[in-house]
């Protein structure tokens, strides 16, 4: 399987050490002036779209929306794929199956990326090795190993990279960080993390591809050749040789949020346990939990994709309070004087709701980065360091239940 050939080398600790420090430190020593390659402020960046499957148009309607860009090429494996995404978001662009023909074309600017996870690395690093800035989808890995590779070929190309991880840029998560890092609720020791959503409705439903207008060999890539599985091509996030199912897909999110409030991304330790319990065709869990434990915090992470009651969220516990937050607000609870078994608090110290999609946020920041060469709101390093997190949660999922920093591969 993809996944075990990312597992730990020996000598884990002596490398995160050093990606913990970069993570945090390195960023802040690229200057624009290490940059050779400077857009004029109201110059059009001219992007390909690559992966144009269901996130990719979704991010190809959000270049749209923020304007200051022209989508010149789409590419995918799959030709229905390239012709709605053509028809829907961008009439004249240049059609492409494989990815290497959008990045030899010298005109364009930067990528969009929203192929499969095990295609991520592979497209990034040929990317910026082509002078392309790229916006990469979550996980920005799909196996631990690639991470030191992903970072290197990034900070050598001078290239500017942003994860697909859309909160760092939402203005109420800026809101919450600030009263978190304020204070506000206290010494914070655990945070819940957790996302229901309910995939059965679409687990039973008819798929029909026309294969003569797919390349399946180009879709499998890195993958160990197969016959065509329409489960797997339409749904490939809950197979291990191209996702990591909830843990990289939904996880990452939450744990790049915590990641980012407690400047600590390093897990000591993790534990992780599910079953797949209603999708039995699908390789990933549909119903798990997992534990991170980190220098200050742990971080737990519940999912369920049998339904889809109180959705995906944090819930930040501190000394002196809570605070629950997701991508529609958030609400600070005042700690209660005594114990109590109400669901929630019923008056909420401050509550915040947010008025817009935040993906419009961190896409434009991702073009006002390509333009100033400023490092964006979530750059390559954290990206991989949210991936590793789930990564080591999958670990412990397939081995025992526990993954600790010394395992080796």
């Amino acid at each position: 399987m993809a996944f075990e050939r990312g597992l730990l080398p020996v000598m884990y600790h002596e490398r995160m050490t050093e990606l913990n420090r970069r993570v945090f430190m390195g960023a802040a020593l690229a200057t624009a002036s290490s940059y050779s390659k400077i857009l004029g402020a109201n110059d059009r960046i001219r992007v390909g779209a690559i992966g144009t499957g269901s996130r990719c148009k979704y991010l190809m309607s959000v270049l749209n929306k923020v304007g200051g860009n022209e989508i010149v090429a789409v590419c995918d494996v799959y030709e229905p794929h390239r012709d709605e995404a053509k028809a829907k978001f961008t009439h004249d662009a240049a059609q492409y199956v494989n990815y290497q023909e959008v990045l030899a074309r010298k005109d364009i600017d930067a990528v969009v990326i929203g192929a499969p996870d095990h295609w991520h690395v592979p497209i990034t690093i040929a990317a910026v090795a082509a002078g392309k800035d790229v916006y990469c989808e979550k996980p920005v890995t799909h196996a631990i190993e690639e991470g030191d590779g992903l970072i290197k070929a990034v900070q050598d190309s001078q290239r500017v990279v942003q994860t697909g991880t859309q909160q760092r840029s939402w203005e109420h998560y800026l809101q919450a960080k600030d009263i978190i890092n304020g204070g506000g609720i206290g010494q914070v020791t655990f945070i819940r993390t957790y996302w229901y959503q309910n995939h059965i409705p679409n687990h039973s439903n008819t798929l029909d591809f026309d294969t003569t207008k797919l390349d399946w060999k180009g879709f499998l890539g890195s993958a160990a050749d197969r016959p065509f599985d329409a489960d797997q091509y339409a749904n490939w996030r809950w197979y291990w040789d191209f996702g990591g199912g909830a843990m990289t897909d939904l996880f990452v999110h939450w744990v790049d949020v915590a990641h980012w409030f407690t400047g600590e991304n390093m897990p000591l330790r993790a534990t992780a346990t599910g079953r797949k319990a209603i999708l039995r065709q699908r390789q990933t869990p549909d119903t798990m939990s997992a534990a991170l434990l980190y220098p200050s915090t742990v971080v737990e992470f519940d999912s369920a994709l049998l339904g889809y009651i109180e959705g995906g969220g944090l819930m930040f516990r501190g000394t002196k309070g809570a605070m629950r937050l997701h991508r529609r607000g958030f609400a600070v609870y005042d700690e209660i004087s005594t114990y109590s078994e109400n669901f929630e608090p019923e008056k909420p110290r401050l509550e915040v709701r947010s008025t817009h999609d935040g993906g419009l946020d961190h896409m434009k920041n991702f073009l006002e980065c390509t333009r100033s060469r400023k490092i964006p709101n979530a750059p390559v390093e954290a990206g991989v360091a949210a991936a590793r997190a789930g990564h080591v949660a999958n670990y412990a999922l397939r081995n025992q239940g526990v993954w600790l920093p010394n395992q080796g591969t």
